[in-house]
């Protein structure tokens, strides 16, 4: 164990952080689920890279002494939902980051509570308007487990429910699209608005 003073850091950067494809991917991920900056992302990667390397190492130990140590990695995998109470290594071995970030209270407020983006959910949970039971959560990456999901609602004095409902009953508004060519409803012209300037024209001509 380490100094409990100095904090070691929790993440571990990528080995080509220049690489395009995988800083257009870290983008799509942070958009996805809400991140503030990589930093969140790249802790969810060493996250998942620790629990793998467990698995991997169970899969090299005899089978005896795998299946002591076995449960207790699967019972803390069920138990925040990365898998179910029947999974095998294999299934542990197959996840990723996606099913990761699932699991943070962020992304399962966003899809239970009906907020149009994670970003209005992270809003929410960092200005406390969330409970898990009778607790307030102000932090977006706590992980939720399988028997708190049920218990997360808003605060009694939080008036965002009442905000998300206007926005549902309120009619949207579509404003006409002009197609190229035409011209705009002002500019045109009638027939009645042009024959004044033809009759005062054709009386000049006739004068001359």
């Amino acid at each position: 164990m380490g100094d409990p003073k100095l904090s070691r850091r929790v993440w571990r950067k990528p080995k080509r952080p220049l690489n395009y494809e995988l800083k257009m991917e870290e983008l799509k991920t942070i958009g996805t689920f809400g991140l503030r900056t990589k930093r969140e992302l790249w802790k969810a990667h060493t996250e998942l890279s620790r629990v793998r390397h467990q698995a991997r190492s169970l899969l090299a130990l005899r089978q005896e002494v795998r299946e002591e140590k076995k449960p207790i990695l699967m019972k803390s995998l069920a138990r925040i939902g990365l898998v179910s109470s029947d999974a095998t290594l294999d299934d542990v071995l197959n996840l990723n980051v996606d099913d990761l970030l699932s699991r943070r209270l962020q992304t399962i407020v966003s899809k239970k509570l009906g907020f149009k983006t994670p970003y209005q959910a992270r809003q929410a949970v960092i200005h406390r308007h969330i409970m898990i039971g009778d607790r307030k959560i102000d932090i977006p990456s706590y992980t939720v487990t399988v028997g708190e999901e049920d218990n997360i609602h808003f605060t009694p004095e939080s008036k965002i429910p009442e905000m998300l409902e206007k926005t549902k009953t309120e009619p949207v508004v579509e404003k006409p699209v002009e197609k190229e060519g035409e011209t705009p409803a002002e500019e045109v012209k009638t027939p009645a608005e042009e024959s004044p300037k033809d009759e005062s024209s054709s009386t000049e001509q006739s004068k001359k």
